[in-house]
């Protein structure tokens, strides 16, 4: 059955799957089409093909299997669609305006002559450009985002794809539906796959083999690994692809992709050397296409990415390049020392002088050290030797916050490292717009550069900021080795002690009145794997034992609201609830959905914003997710307003030190409630007042570093609910993650064919 007509009204519409409820003016009169449309919009008219259906609740409703849209044939449904707001820069009153003046005609001159729009009262050259270019990328759009619906994309991940291709989306889907998975962040190999049997493309497809082998590098880079071995690498390429087939008949006659389920142990056996074999081929043809490299460690061929590969060997270049030693007299050089002290009201211990040293005397030098050791009061001392040496000086951390502590703590002017290189754009974009500014061809104008929370630094961001130094520029690099690696691929700052091939220092001295805290005492106890006392007697350290997850989030909620406010003079927003997962029942997700409802819940007076599975309102506590301009990935701050424009809603929010950012859109993906935090997330963060919940359940990932991290995030209190049994695991368990990483070995290896006078050597351990 087909129905048609104008679209009246959007009663309802899911951004994230295009589902909607849409009054629909017809030959029949008003009806209720329902169903998925991505891109309708009120005027639009539509083409749709279903059957009726009696709602138990709306009665009869129309609904479509397919629709199709098409542009408005009349003055009155043009009038509508403009006046919708679809298009930015158009209102109900001027969408008016502008078809009183072209009448039919209005949507080919919006199309083919914007200029003459600027005849119209109130409206500008530029205004007028502005409009076309919309009208044109609403029109491109809801035809790229129909077409992709018939594959299963959500309108959200179409927004994405569109921005990333265009309209070069059709090419690139009926050639390699895989590239989705290569190019766009959140399209993963499972997606792209599920597209690729829509289109009918074969089981054994080069397509789709290679697409695996990259997809599985790329999640190995996503575990912190910059190369997997070989065999490890074929296996899960095996695992995916066989969880994904659903063709048995096809596979077993192609290609032998998914075995085991369907045949007998011999068989099995069989099918999956046929698979490694067809993988091993793809590995040779992404050798030979250079999107691979094949090396051999201790007699064990590992894969890395092509990328991967020479980022790690030019990083361990680049170090090497700036490992300069600079004579300093030692007498003249302590006196110097000596007198910061007195004019400083410093007292640098033994370990303190050798890294101020190390930072003088050395092109490079790494400071580690955990809570209370004093690496702060370090760093002020190099700044004022250096200043006193009228030297340029840039301090930077891998996050806002933490460059925000590194403010407060100096005195000094900090950004972070994305800012320091001057990005363009979001780093986490395919967009080859998106880049550094300050590089190998325009490097940064500085004498020294120190760089604080040096842990959370992955390979690629260390890569981009040592090709921004040219040699000549002293790199002071500090941090703390026993705080979880970073987020992304490499152990940098661990590799550069490992190598032992630059002037380290590690300061282990706790002083005075740090040791007064059982949150610094006991981060140090737990770093050695020593369990820690329990009795709820310290001043800034609890631990409540609970069980229940529904429990656990009662007590956190009393904590925020009624009782920790008081005890550290804070707003239930400055208490950061810390837990270990993402998913669960104490997961972020939960607890974050959890801690709104009563920390900010709905009220006339508040706006919101829905996208996805999530709310955003005025009032809430929201995280940047990802590295773009001007915000970093790990900043926290707080939605002041949703207003909407002629398009959408916008979100405004402020994080703080004058930065305040819009997001509208597919923008919104940058963002994500704060109230609980990933303990990853927390990294070079810093709060008043932090909740960790630990329960048995989290397993998997109970490790000393994990609830080391969690700890040091706490200037006052430190309360942990939970289970007594989790803490202990933690405690425990090492840290036995080795990363698939050999910038350590590459820079020892260029070390030793270095000749002449780079400096050599460890200062102290």
């Amino acid at each position: 059955m087909i129905r048609e007509g104008y679209i009246e009204k959007i009663v309802y519409k899911s951004d994230e799957t295009g589902y909607c409820v849409m009054s629909v003016e017809g030959e029949e009169g008003e009806e209720i089409f329902v169903g998925t449309l991505p891109g309708a919009g009120e005027g639009l008219y539509v083409i749709a093909e279903g059957e009726y259906v009696n709602h138990p609740q709306y009665d009869i409703q129309f609904k479509f299997s397919s629709c199709e849209i098409q542009m408005p044939k009349d003055t009155l449904g043009i009038e509508r669609y403009l006046g919708s707001g679809i298009i930015k820069g158009i209102g109900a009153v001027l969408a008016k305006k502008i078809v009183k003046k072209f009448k039919d005609d209005t949507l080919r001159i919006i199309e083919e002559e914007p200029e003459r729009l600027a005849e119209i009262s109130g409206i500008s050259e530029r205004k007028a450009q502005a409009i076309a270019t919309s009208y044109m990328e609403k029109k491109e759009f809801q035809e790229v985002a129909i077409f992709l619906a018939q594959y299963g994309i959500s309108v959200n991940l179409a927004i994405r794809i569109f921005n990333t291709y265009g309209n070069k989306v059709y090419d690139i889907l009926r050639g390699n539906p895989y590239k989705l998975a290569e190019d766009i962040s959140g399209i993963g190999f499972r997606i792209a796959d599920d597209i690729a049997k829509r289109m009918g493309i074969a089981q054994d497809s080069e397509f789709r083999l290679r697409s695996a082998v990259l997809y599985v590098l790329n999640m190995a880079g996503g575990e912190g690994h910059m190369y997997l071995p070989k065999q490890l690498l074929l296996r899960r390429c095996v695992e995916l692809t066989r969880d994904t087939a659903t063709d048995v008949e096809g596979i077993y006659g192609q290609s032998a992709l998914g075995y085991a389920e369907y045949a007998d142990a011999t068989s099995a056996e069989s099918a999956y050397e046929q698979t490694v074999s067809l993988f091993e081929q793809q590995l040779m043809e992404l050798l030979i296409a250079g999107r691979i490299m094949i090396k051999q460690i201790d007699e064990e061929d590992v894969v890395y990415l092509a990328s991967n590969y020479y980022v790690e060997l030019n990083s361990a270049r680049l170090l090497t390049d700036l490992q300069l030693r600079y004579d300093m007299e030692q007498d003249e050089l302590e006196r110097e020392i000596q007198k910061i002290e007195k004019e400083e009201k410093l007292t640098l211990d033994e370990l303190q002088r050798a890294a101020v040293k190390s930072a003088i005397e050395a092109g490079v030098a790494v400071i580690t050290g955990g809570p209370g050791t004093g690496k702060t009061t370090t760093i002020n001392a190099m700044i004022h030797y250096f200043e006193a040496e009228g030297l340029d000086i840039f301090l930077a951390a891998p996050t806002g916050r933490a460059a925000k502590r590194m403010t407060e703590a100096t005195g000094c002017e900090a950004c972070t490292i994305h800012r320091l290189l001057e990005l363009t754009g979001n780093v986490d974009d395919s967009s080859a717009n998106v880049h550094f500014e300050r590089n190998a061809d325009n490097p940064l104008d500085a004498d020294v550069i120190i760089i604080d929370e040096m842990s959370m630094v992955d390979i690629h961001l260390m890569h981009a900021l040592l090709s921004a130094i040219v040699p000549g520029t002293r790199l002071v690099l500090v941090g703390d080795q026993n705080q979880l690696p970073s987020v992304g691929p490499g152990s940098v700052l661990r590799d550069l002690i490992r190598s032992e091939c630059f002037p380290i220092v590690c300061l282990t001295h706790i002083f005075r009145q740090a040791s007064q805290s059982d949150i610094v005492v006991n981060a140090h106890r737990i770093n050695k794997g020593e369990q820690i006392a329990l009795t709820n007697k310290s001043r800034d350290f609890f631990f409540l034992k609970r069980y229940d997850a529904d429990v656990i989030i009662n007590v956190v909620l009393q904590l925020i609201m009624q009782k920790l406010p008081k005890f550290v003079n804070a707003q239930p927003y400055d208490i950061q609830v810390l837990t270990p997962m993402k998913k669960g029942n104490l997961g972020v997700e939960r607890l974050n959905a959890i801690l709104q409802r009563y920390l900010n819940p709905p009220a006339p007076d508040k706006k919101e914003k829905e996208y996805g599975d999530k709310v955003f309102r005025e009032g809430d506590k929201v995280m940047q997710i990802k590295n773009c301009e001007d915000i970093s990935n790990g900043d926290i701050g707080y939605i002041t307003s949703v207003t909407r424009d002629d398009t959408d809603s916008v979100l405004t929010v402020d994080f703080g030190d004058g930065r305040i950012a819009e997001y509208d859109g597919s923008d919104l993906e940058m963002l994500d409630l704060a109230y609980a935090s990933t303990i990853h997330k927390s990294q070079g963060s810093e709060y008043k007042s932090v909740i960790i919940n630990l329960q048995c359940a989290h397993a998997v990932m109970l490790v000393r570093p994990l609830v080391y991290t969690a700890i040091t995030r706490a200037k006052e209190r430190v309360l942990i609910v939970g289970e007594r049994r989790a803490l202990c695991i933690a405690i425990k368990r090492a840290d036995t993650e080795q990363r698939g990483t050999m910038l350590s070995a590459r820079i020892k290896e260029l070390i030793s064919n270095v000749k002449g006078d780079h400096y050599n050597g460890n200062l102290a351990q």
